[in-house]
């Protein structure tokens, strides 16, 4: 049988009544966009990350990206240090903007390396968007330390780090602003598109909601010209069902890739992934770096087991950001080398030990011998 890399029918059918449940209250009321749900939400996910930040729903986690940005007002033209390997929703979000990118090199935990995000900065420079990658909290303390100094603005992504804490505080509640993406596919994911911005700064939030609501908070009352990114109740509902699961499944995740580091522990010619002791890591992604990759996705293929590649093009060598007049031209050695090793194995609560377990022997056999 073969082993999914992600399995979201399987998650489905183990909270199957509590999601029909959600769905049959909204369609009765028909309140579909707007509505209870969203706002419950809202203030439930609010509270998990602590209670120190209000949270506003949005269509998506690149409209989440946009507007948390546009709420920013940075001066047009100026730089936003971007990391080069993350989705391209990060450096999108910056150019929409009307700003330019320039992008940091990884470190060992695939998340901005530091060193090349001091020597970057510019006079030009106005913020940094730092992205909690894989599950992971970057270096959040450190960069906002630079950032202070250096008074740049500090936006973090949190699209695939739900639940992720740096020093036993959550990610999303350090910065200026964050956003998140409920994406199907992520740790806590919507069916369909949804999205979050959160703050603890209220004024930067209601600006946002402004910037989202058509640029207004009362329906015709057009304050700024905005564009309609709203949350909808139906998908609000199901994210509120999935939320109380969440810290199980992360649960689940953690140990899934405590057997991993286990299985992988004698094999040299795996690279595995950094984690820092301040970091809590819910393993949105296992992202191994391997150097014979086209061979053993062949090799697991012929097994039956499903992988990703998180990401096969690093930003600043994909045709939207290589030789633009949006980009500032720089060298990212760690991200354009590792593009071509990084390979993702099956990641989520849906694994059984044994699945995991034929995995690791089908990596071994195909990298180790």
């Amino acid at each position: 049988m073969a082993i999914k890399f992600l399995d979201l029918k399987k998650q489905y059918l183990d909270i199957k009544g509590e999601i029909e449940t959600a769905i049959s209250n909204v369609v009765e009321t028909s309140a579909f966009v707007g509505g209870s749900e969203v706002s419950a939400f809202e203030e439930e996910f609010s509270e998990f990350l602590g209670g120190s930040v209000r949270t506003l729903g949005v269509a998506n986690g690149t409209d989440a990206l946009e507007i948390a940005i546009e709420s920013l007002a940075l001066p047009k033209d100026s730089v936003v240090l971007v990391p080069a390997n993350t989705f391209a929703a990060s450096a999108e979000a910056v150019v929409r903007n009307g700003l330019r990118v320039q992008f940091v090199d990884c470190g060992a935990d695939y998340t901005m390396d530091l060193a090349d995000l001091e020597s970057k900065i510019t006079e030009q420079t106005s913020a940094i968007l730092v992205v909690h990658l894989y599950g992971q909290s970057a270096r959040i303390e450190e960069i906002l330390e630079i950032a202070k100094e250096k008074n740049l603005r500090v936006i973090e992504d949190c699209a695939q780090a739900h639940e992720a804490k740096f020093k036993g505080q959550c990610v999303g509640t350090f910065g200026d602003i964050a956003t998140f993406s409920f994406y199907p596919g992520k740790n806590l994911g919507a069916y369909g598109d949804g999205g979050a911005i959160v703050s603890r700064d209220s004024a930067l939030l209601r600006k946002c909601e402004e910037i989202a609501h058509h640029g207004g908070l009362k329906k015709y009352e057009h304050r700024i010209v905005g564009r309609n990114s709203r949350l909808d109740n139906l998908q609000a509902a199901i994210l509120r069902v999935k939320l109380r699961h969440l810290v199980a499944w992360n649960t689940r995740r953690r140990k899934v890739a405590k057997l991993y580091f286990e299985g992988f522990k004698d094999c040299d010619s795996i690279i595995l992934p950094e984690v820092k002791d301040s970091c809590f890591c819910v393993w949105h992604l296992f992202v191994i770096r391997i150097k014979n990759r086209d061979a053993v996705m062949t090799y697991l293929k012929q097994k039956g087991i499903e992988y990703g590649l998180h990401y096969p093009i690093a930003l600043p060598n994909c045709p939207a950001f290589s030789h633009q007049s949006y980009v500032v031209e720089s060298s990212t050695p760690n991200a354009s080398a590792w593009q071509e090793e990084i390979l993702s194995l099956p990641m989520g609560e849906h694994l059984t030990d044994e699945e995991v377990k034929e995995v690791i022997e089908a990596v071994k056999d195909a990298v180790c011998g």
